[in-house]
């Protein structure tokens, strides 16, 4: 970034590193003053001249000169600026970060899989839509939020889903949340209270997923995934009170629910079981249109979970439930004493992204960028990693590179990791040690285009070094 000019400062504020712009902004100040190249009197440039020469926003410019005003460094008078304040007395040592531990390395190339394009969120667009829900939002909507959601938020996605995914929902069974996180845990309490001891999951599945089952009380089950999803028959006889699923892009390995499996389950959860269904990343689906919602199916004993995680980014922490009627009281009593509410100007952005169709318009860009994105990601590897059998990337932000034989995972993650390059075994993602296949799970979304090639090279010379 660019230094502040009228003062011939070397100011250079790094957004990749982990300590926060405003305060690289805050420290370099401090040290230019230590040092005396900022000698007493000085005047500071104005607040809107170094904002546009560090390319940073104006309202983190005015923080900084606070701040520093607040621990003496620099002074302020009507009509004489912010100037440097007299240094011939100890000045505050500016606090220590909380931790000690060194910058981490960023990787060369990143692939963990599970964030999309971070980069293209929509700024602009949400910037809009949060300044004409300002301007609008009555005075009443300021008060505590409705714990089950703003209703205007939950009527949008009612269509929403409908529209796109088939699901069969409306304003009075949906729930905002948090995230899928706060959505489980949520399910789990509610569960719990009711009865039930025992949550199925698939196996390799999110490795979160037996974490806050646990912590909620319950046992979890794993239970085998195949080519063709979760194997149900093992489902049927793990009594089992509920299930966690990801039928439309199994995570990880990519499998599609298959039709016969789909039925299977349908008829296991009208036994008097309940499915909750992660539809996590459906909207991006390149080969065909997305497989509906199994929720669209049974809506009384499907629960539908989604969030903007994947769509928008994972910062904006809303997501939704699509509840059966018997837990729309338990699960709205959960979200209440959880936290009274999910933020409501979030809620209204949403609300206008959704009915203006600025969502939409994101989604179906986003999918074209993501579809050439795994078009380059499958030719680099088939060209540098023939080795490699590819499999779940017809959807979704990943795909599951299977490792043939010879090659172990664990010394080719090994491998990588020397190289500076971040690779997730399909090991980490397993509830059961040392069954099944064994594979690499390689995001895709927040990967540079310009990586792609360099990183499948990589990739290769990680397999050749784990030989």
């Amino acid at each position: 970034m660019a230094a502040a000019s009228s003062l011939e400062l070397s100011i250079a504020l790094d957004p990749h590193r982990t300590e926060p712009l405003h305060r690289q902004l805050q420290n370099a100040i401090r040290t230019h003053i230590r040092t005396g190249q900022l000698i007493e009197g000085a005047r500071m440039p104005s607040s809107r001249r170094l904002a546009d020469d560090l390319g940073v926003s104006r309202r983190m410019v005015v923080d900084a000169y606070e701040q520093l005003i607040a621990e003496g460094y620099l002074t302020a008078r009507q009509g004489s600026g912010t100037r440097v304040a007299r240094t011939d007395r100890p000045l505050p040592t500016p606090p220590r970060s909380p931790t000690c531990e060194p910058t981490p390395t960023p990787p060369r190339c990143d692939f963990r899989p599970g964030v999309p394009e971070l980069a293209a969120f929509p700024r602009a667009a949400w910037g809009r839509a949060l300044r004409r829900q300002l301007r609008s939002v009555p005075t009443a909507d300021l008060h505590y939020p409705h714990p089950q959601g703003h209703v205007h938020l939950r009527e949008a996605l009612a269509d929403y889903l409908g529209r796109v995914r088939q699901a069969r929902t409306d304003a009075a069974h949906l729930l905002i949340c948090s995230g899928f996180t706060q959505a489980l845990t949520l399910l789990c309490q509610a569960l719990r209270r009711a009865g039930a001891t025992r949550v199925a999951m698939e196996d390799p599945g999110l490795p979160t997923v037996p974490l806050i089952v646990r912590a909620q009380g319950l046992h979890p089950v794993p239970i085998p995934v195949d080519q063709d999803g979760i194997d149900v028959n093992v489902l049927a006889s793990a009594v089992a009170d509920a299930v966690v699923v990801t039928p439309a892009h199994q995570f990880p390995t990519g499998v599609v629910l298959a039709p016969h499996r789909r039925e299977a389950l349908l008829r296991w959860a009208r036994g008097g079981h309940l499915v909750i269904e992660d539809d996590y990343d459906a909207e991006f689906r390149y080969d065909r249109f997305p497989v509906g919602v199994l929720q669209g199916l049974a809506p009384e004993h499907v629960i539908l979970a989604g969030t903007t995680s994947k769509t928008l980014c994972a910062a904006m922490r809303l997501g939704w439930l699509a509840l059966p009627s018997s837990l729309v009281a338990p699960v709205t009593d959960s979200k209440h004493l959880a936290d009274h509410g999910s933020a409501v100007l979030d809620q209204l952005a949403l609300t206008d992204f959704l009915t203006t169709a600025e969502y939409d318009r994101h989604v179906r860009a986003m999918r074209g960028r993501y579809r050439n994105r795994r078009d380059a990601l499958t030719q680099a590897l088939r060209h540098h990693a023939p080795e490699l059998s590819l499999a779940g990337a017809c959807a979704g932000l990943h795909l599951l590179a299977e490792l043939p034989p010879e090659r172990h995972e664990a010394a080719v993650v090994q491998a990588a990791g020397r190289d500076h390059l971040h690779l997730d075994g399909l090991a980490r993602y397993r509830h059961t040690p040392n069954t099944g296949r064994h594979g690499l799970v390689l995001g895709y979304g927040n990967l540079a285009t310009t990586a792609v090639e360099d990183g499948a090279r990589l990739i290769a010379r990680a397999l050749a070094c784990s030989a």
